[in-house]
């Protein structure tokens, strides 16, 4: 993030209003736009709902635990966790 100097940018008068605020500090503006949710942008998000979906169709289609985890390499717990969600 670049730190740009507000006095360089912004109008006297909306400057001194911002005065009254924060003075001397330092004021994070954030971005208008609205904000992903962890994953969506790089499809993480997808890729793990899909594979948690066939983690639980498995177990209920009688797959154990121990099976399911070494065939996606994870821990008994984190099977568990998913198909008791």
């Amino acid at each position: 993030m670049k730190y740009i100097n507000a006095a360089e940018v912004l109008p006297k008068e909306l400057l001194k209003e911002i005065f009254n605020y924060v003075d001397g500090g330092m004021l994070y503006i954030p971005t208008p736009r609205k904000k992903r949710k962890w994953g969506e942008r790089s499809g993480s998000r997808e890729y793990y709902k899909k594979r948690n979906m066939n983690i639980i169709n498995q177990y209920k289609n009688g797959a154990t635990i121990t099976n399911i985890a070494k065939n996606y390499c994870l821990s008994y717990d984190s099977i568990r966790k998913i198909v008791n969600k």
